[in-house]
């Protein structure tokens, strides 16, 4: 039923949107390529969606089916928009012409064929937008680079740097030169330590097997750590039994070791220099809502002093939000993942920042502080569901600790 719904509304959506078309040409050639298309979106979009799989699991096929399907409702929401404003004003028209017996001093007869040029100009831009974010935008790597000051820094540690990645999502990738070029983009930073923060997979360990290869390149020089995020786990697939589940984790715990990643499991890595050191602090994942909370910050700091400066790796921003910021411990540094700035909105730094991940989560891109605490929520590696990028682009961070002269 809600098939059959869904259909109905996208049809009588595009039939709409389709009085634009009309209203601009009369070549029929051009009605056959819209609904051509409106079609054959339509039908690729239910065969993926209803073919079956097991849980919610997205394969290739199926975000490409989607993300095609966005971008052209994307093009549509805008043409009726301006359609729909229009009609509005010929209702006015019409009942002003009733009332007094004439049409307004303002109405144009050819009002319509103009906000239909105007509608199809505009939405050209969002559809084009979309279509350059799954064909390029989606490997259009960008590294962000960021220096913060403490002055409870370890001396041994001033200038410290750091690469952090999150949300590699392997299972979405179908570009190997592209991957590794990204690879090759985050040795090129020479950094101490690469830190993920999340989310190797979309739903099985095996997704990660081709790309193994690839990641086991990462180096530097005091290693590459990692943690887990909530599509790591596989909840999102129905299991033939929760011992399947179990060796699907056990074999993603593998798969890191062997790339070289130490994976940290509610635990704490120390990092030592001259006899000083910085803790790494790495939790399970822990999301606000109906997301896992297997993150225990608690089991993860038995051996943290308060004194220690400390990192914390955990892939939901909520965490730092609910618990972490508030935690007596102290984290000077939080590092998460997650939201992927919805892989969709518009930046400009010093002018703009937004995106829809804001009506979702307070903290979602790029860096914020509290009570003298810093969160930065990487905007991800790879992508999910929609297959690309628009605006905001997939992300290598580079940090440098610096120890600040004077206390804050």
């Amino acid at each position: 039923m809600r098939w059959i719904l869904f259909i109905v509304i996208y049809l009588l959506f595009n039939f709409y949107a389709f009085q634009s078309v009309k209203t601009l040409t009369g070549k029929k050639w051009v009605y056959v390529m819209f609904f051509a298309l409106t079609l054959i979106v339509l039908a690729n979009f239910i065969y993926q969606f209803i073919t079956p799989t097991e849980g919610r699991v997205l394969t290739p096929a199926k975000s490409y089916a989607l993300g095609f399907l966005l971008t052209i409702i994307a093009l549509k929401v805008v043409l009726i928009s301006f359609l729909f404003i229009e009609d509005v004003l010929r209702v006015f028209y019409g009942i002003y012409g009733k009332l007094f017996g004439e049409k307004p001093s303002f109405y144009l007869p050819s009002r319509r064929k103009f906000i239909s040029q105007i509608a199809l100009g505009i939405s050209a831009i969002p559809f084009a937008s979309m279509l350059y974010g799954i064909y390029k935008g989606r490997y259009n790597f960008k590294v962000l680079t960021y220096e913060l000051e403490y002055p409870d820094l370890p001396e041994a540690f001033d200038g410290y740097q750091i690469t952090q990645l999150s949300d590699i999502h392997s299972g979405s990738f179908d570009n190997k030169e592209k991957i590794e070029y990204a690879v090759n983009l985050v040795n090129q930073q020479q950094s101490d330590a690469i830190l993920f923060t999340g989310d190797m997979v979309n739903n099985k360990a095996d997704e990660m097997e081709q790309w193994k290869s690839t990641f086991a390149k990462l180096t530097a020089k005091d290693g590459v750590f990692s943690v887990l995020g909530n599509h790591d786990y596989g909840d999102y697939v129905n299991w033939p039994s929760e011992e399947a589940k179990v060796k699907n984790l056990e074999k993603l715990f593998k798969i890191q070791e062997d790339m070289g990643f130490k994976l940290l499991k509610n635990e704490t890595h120390f990092i030592t220099k001259n006899d000083q050191r910085i803790a790494l602090v790495g939790v399970e994942n822990w999301g606000a809502g109906r997301f896992k909370k297997a993150g225990d910050i608690d089991k993860a700091t038995v051996n943290v002093n308060k004194e220690d400066f400390k990192i914390l790796m955990s892939h939901d921003p909520t965490h730092w939000e609910q618990i972490a910021v508030t935690h007596p411990l102290h984290y000077h540094l939080t590092l998460s993942g997650h939201t992927h700035g919805m892989q969709f909105g518009i930046e400009i730094p010093g002018w703009i920042k937004w995106s829809p991940a804001k009506w979702r989560y307070k903290y979602w891109a790029g860096l914020y502080e509290q009570d003298k605490q810093i969160i930065n929520v990487n905007r991800g590696f790879g992508y999910l569901a929609f297959p690309g990028r628009v605006g905001i682009w997939p992300e290598i961070t580079v940090i440098k600790l610096k120890k600040s002269s004077q206390l804050a």
